[in-house]
């Protein structure tokens, strides 16, 4: 780990000489690049330097304890060393954390699907609850939300809502959240006061750039029809909606929350290039079926992760077998610590997978 770390430090030092060179500075996509590459390694070297201060600091006790009759002075440099033991152990703790292999995708923004599952409108309520929770989530965050596309069924409840979250790490944070929600709970329809369970799926996609995934639209057929529901005077007056249809894969998408046809198609396409992307993720995925079993979750639409409990006033993660009795605040947006829990999760999985490899 030591000599990685060395190399990393090296490396460091070679790019801010290099940010430094005329000639880099001028080349704007070479400048670009390593700045990148810098940010990407502050927080290791950082954090090594902080690790090499303390153990400077540890030999400096020993040698202060071997050569030192003044009992004052020994105290001190115990104290000193005692600190410094357990900050080198921690810190060692997250170094090895940082060395993880990061996930290219965990910078980029997401595109959100939320589908109502099973329970009629109690799943489509349900759905538009969690559209409310990640967007509560993604203001504390300061991110921001483009809706892509939204089906309601009238009684404020959402068959299907389609968004972008944009923002730095976004699905980082987020990557954990794909799969099946269950909510156990009396709907207000229900005169004889039974508890009900009902679902909804949640998707989360990296936002795919045209390098991720080559797109040709010859392959894509377009689809124009007038909008329905909410959106103002337009409403059933233009064929501002646009359905696309990926031909090869048999993906279809509809886009018609903005008045503009030409926006609804770019942004239809937006979510196509996701989904293909989403697709060879899986396919890579499958083949390193071994090493997904040490991740948290699978990314599964179908897996089922939690259930949101309303007579307990319980969240239960499956997957790590947490349990929370704060569904209200989780609701409104706090899922820090749901969030944590299952990178943490994550990391000592993939952490105790690379020490029985290694």
């Amino acid at each position: 780990m030591f000599d990685r770390l060395e190399d990393i430090l090296i490396r460091y030092k070679e790019i801010e000489e290099e940010l430094s060179n005329p000639n880099v500075v001028n080349d704007q996509k070479r400048y670009r690049d390593l700045m990148k590459e810098q940010s990407d390694l502050t927080d290791i070297v950082n954090k090594y330097l902080e690790y090499k201060e303390y153990k400077k600091t540890m030999e400096d006790s020993l040698l202060m304890l071997d050569e030192e009759t003044d009992e004052e002075i020994r105290e001190l440099a115990r104290e000193e060393l005692n600190e410094s033991k357990t900050m080198i152990s921690q810190i060692e703790e997250e170094l090895k954390i940082l060395l993880l292999p990061k996930d290219p995708n965990d910078d980029k923004n997401v595109i959100v699907e939320i589908r109502a599952g099973a329970g009629g409108d109690e799943a489509a309520l349900f759905a538009a609850e969690l559209y409310r929770m990640y967007v509560m989530y993604a203001e504390r965050s300061n991110w921001k939300i483009d809706m892509m596309n939204l089906n309601e069924n009238g009684i404020g409840g959402f068959k299907e809502v389609v968004f972008m979250i944009n923002g730095k790490g976004a699905y980082s944070k987020l990557k954990y959240e794909s799969g099946v929600h269950r909510v156990q709970r009396v709907p207000v329809t229900e005169s004889g006061g039974r508890i009900h369970t009902s679902t909804s799926t949640v998707a989360i996609m990296p936002e795919a750039d045209e390098v991720d995934v080559e797109l040709d639209l010859n392959d894509c057929k377009f689809d124009v029809f007038r909008s329905s529901g909410n959106g103002g005077q337009s409403v059933n007056t233009t064929d501002s909606a646009v359905r696309l249809t990926h031909v090869p894969t048999g993906i279809v998408i509809s886009c018609q929350d903005e008045k503009s046809q030409l926006k609804n198609k770019d942004k239809a396409i937006k979510i196509l290039r996701s989904r293909l992307y989403e697709l060879e993720m899986e396919k890579a995925q499958s083949a390193e079926a071994e090493s997904r079993k040490s991740q948290i979750g699978t990314g599964d639409r179908s897996e089922k992760i939690r259930t949101y409990n309303f007579p307990q006033g319980r969240i239960t993660d499956h997957r790590i077998k947490l349990t929370l009795h704060q569904i209200e605040n989780v609701l409104n947006g706090d899922l820090d610590e749901i969030i944590d829990s299952l990178i943490a999760a994550d990391q000592a999985a993939k952490l105790s997978k690379m020490q029985e490899d290694s």
